[in-house]
């Protein structure tokens, strides 16, 4: 047994240098608290063990709203961007998601640099194996050294990590993602603290060297020719610069799927060797094949790992098969028949929380103090864990400084969503965000995310005077150019009437206002243009925010009713003492399940599963008699 010894004493400390944690411990340090960012491996910071892409749908929103709250995610991946695409052009603007190729390493190495200078903040290589909690609060985190760290707040953003487990065909591996290390000590340490965990799977494809790809027998897909930077800090027309480079796309085939069907009693995910829930969005390859026996073929993307790698990533083509029957799968793909495997694919299994041991803060119910985030609470994605990570980092900031805790509501924001639908229903398998879980996505697009949470990064101390400035300026622009449309008429000129057959539009009978004219679904706001001799100089993403504002007036004014009534609720506070069984009128179901999540008003109440409506009318009817 290792001594342990006294060895620093520090404001917060984080464990896990993954996405999470790195914005949860730049957030505590930028605000003030002296931090200790805690990594297995110091060449793991920031790592992508899966494909380097960052954003995508929803998950593009997510990195917008980190970056308006003051977060790294978004920067980092401008500044390492080896391709960028906007998703979903050809819905409507609620959907649109951006996603970057980004440069594995690179990334790795920008956050890696950051975290380096920033003030108050230690990177430390070790692993966490235990921690010491002290009349129900945090008081130590402890290494596999034996270091006591002393901190008066810690953040869990052990990835996949715990207890890790690599599985490909017949074979287990004890380890973390990319052969790393696992954390093999701090579940048991959290289990005797009564923290109840659980076991989830993810996987990851095989990465292949580019020299032996044919790549003439693929599909090209080039990258978008105007870059709309994910952060607020990031010169456009810097972004705009680089050099993309292509992605391509090849689909499986009837022997692939034969291939499969062959060797399904060697694959781990149904001969039982599998135990954890997988992602339900992201299944791997021979599940796909079983799940949709019906399609003939499944798109795979062939993505580049970096500028100056060789190493390709086959998106789609996530395997636990053994490695033979992945190379023969691989090579019946047309152009893949010499590829390569630089990497063999893999399923990993690692212990995570239930959330709903959590509050809207991240924090833990059982512990002061202590905090969790990422993939550590059961959700999937970069994405998700750095939303997490910032939110968790801020609160633990404000909780020590003795500040107002940030709680961010599924009106505001997908993160306020994503935090909500962990925290209250909890989930049963890796939790993906996706625009179709939010009420108001047209109220919480891509383009308004500065808008909708800067002040919020404001408030608690991440936006700077420089950057709060020009925020100010910009939304006063927009707020200026609507309210100009709104006011402007426009006549049934012969210039006029050009512009509308350019558009294929009906011609005007009589006067209207410009910002009619925009309402017309085949109408631009660029296309304007040569009719609006007035109109002031915005910038690309100013236009097409005013465009949206103004063509979905009457939707968005109709959903932000809907907010109205859903913070009416949501302003109906229930204290956290309130023993629930003792509510005459309360199903059993019902007391169980509010027992268990501790709702923080009745809005959060009435949305667990297993509370009915007429459960809410006696919660309200008891906060009456409370009163």
């Amino acid at each position: 047994m290792i001594k342990e010894y006294f060895y620093k004493e520090i404001d917060c400390a984080v464990v896990g240098a993954g996405h999470a944690g790195v914005e949860a411990a730049l957030a505590c340090a930028r605000l003030g608290l002296s931090v200790a960012l805690f990594t297995i491996n110091l060449d793991a910071v920031a790592n992508m063990p899966c494909n380097p892409a960052i954003g995508g749908t929803g998950k593009g929103h997510l990195v917008f709203e980190i970056d308006a709250l003051g977060g790294e995610m978004g920067y980092a991946a401008d500044k390492a961007t080896i391709q960028s695409r906007t998703l979903n052009l050809g819905k409507g603007p609620a959907v649109h998601s951006k996603r970057v190729q980004a440069d594995r390493r690179l990334y790795s190495g920008i956050i890696k640099e950051t975290i380096e200078n920033t003030k108050n903040l230690e990177l430390v290589q070790a692993e966490i194996c235990d921690i010491k909690v002290e009349n129900g609060k945090i008081a130590a985190v402890v290494t596999s050294l034996g270091a006591v760290w002393k901190c008066r707040a810690a953040i869990l953003c052990c990835g996949t990590y715990l207890r890790g487990e690599v599985i490909i065909g017949e074979k287990t591996i004890k380890s973390g993602p990319d052969g790393m290390l696992p954390a093999n000590s701090l579940s048991a340490a959290l289990e005797r603290e009564g923290i109840t965990l659980r076991r989830f799977k993810t996987g990851t494809p095989p990465r292949i060297h580019r020299d032996s790809i044919d790549f003439s027998s693929l599909e090209e897909q080039t990258g978008e020719k105007d870059i709309t930077p994910y952060s607020a800090l990031t010169d456009r027309e810097e972004l705009n610069r680089i050099s993309q480079l292509p992605c391509h796309i090849v689909y499986t085939n009837e022997k692939t799927h034969e291939i499969i069907r062959q060797n399904l009693d060697r694959s781990p995910i149904y001969s039982g060797k599998i135990h954890g829930t997988g992602p339900r969005y992201c299944p791997s390859i021979e599940d796909k094949v079983v799940r949709f026996s019906d399609k003939p073929r499944h798109q795979l993307f062939v993505e580049p790992m970096g500028r100056h790698t060789k190493e390709m990533y086959l998106q789609g083509f996530s395997s636990s098969m053994p490695e033979e029957v992945q190379m023969q799968m691989l090579h019946s793909l047309k152009g893949f028949e010499n590829a390569r495997v630089m990497r063999t694919a893999y399923a990993i299994e690692y212990d995570c929380i239930d959330p709903t041991q959590l509050y809207h803060t991240l924090e833990f119910k059982k512990i002061s103090g202590l905090y969790g985030a990422g993939q550590f609470n059961g959700t999937s994605g970069y994405e998700e864990a750095a939303a997490q990570g910032i939110v968790a980092g801020i609160n633990a900031a404000a909780k020590l400084k003795g500040q107002e805790e940030l709680t961010l509501g599924r009106d505001t924001s997908y993160i306020g969503m994503l935090i909500d639908d962990l925290v209250t229903k909890g989930t049963n398998e890796p939790y993906r965000v996706m625009t179709s879980r939010s009420e108001y996505r047209l109220m919480l697009r891509q383009d308004n995310a500065d808008r909708r949470l800067t002040p919020y990064g404001r408030r608690v101390g991440l936006i700077n005077d420089e950057r709060w400035k020009a925020f100010k300026e910009k939304q006063e622009r927009i707020e200026c150019e609507i309210k100009r449309l709104e006011k402007t008429n426009i006549g049934p000129t012969a210039e006029v009437e050009a512009v509308l057959d350019e558009c294929k539009s009906t011609p005007l009978e009589s006067g209207c206002k410009l910002a009619d004219l925009l309402r017309r679904p085949e109408i631009t706001y660029e296309a304007l243009a040569p009719i609006d001799k007035e109109r002031p100089a915005l910038s690309k993403s100013e236009a097409f925010t005013v465009e949206v504002e103004c063509k979905y007036a009457g939707y968005i004014k109709r959903q932000a009713a809907q907010v109205e009534k859903f913070n009416k609720m949501e302003k109906k506070l229930l204290p956290r003492d309130i023993n629930y069984s003792e509510i005459k009128g309360l199903r059993l179901e019902a007391r169980q399940k509010l027992d268990k999540i501790k709702p923080e008003n009745i809005g959060q109440a009435s949305r667990i599963s297993g509370v009915s409506p007429a459960d809410i009318s006696v919660l309200l009817i008891y906060l009456g008699g409370r009163k």
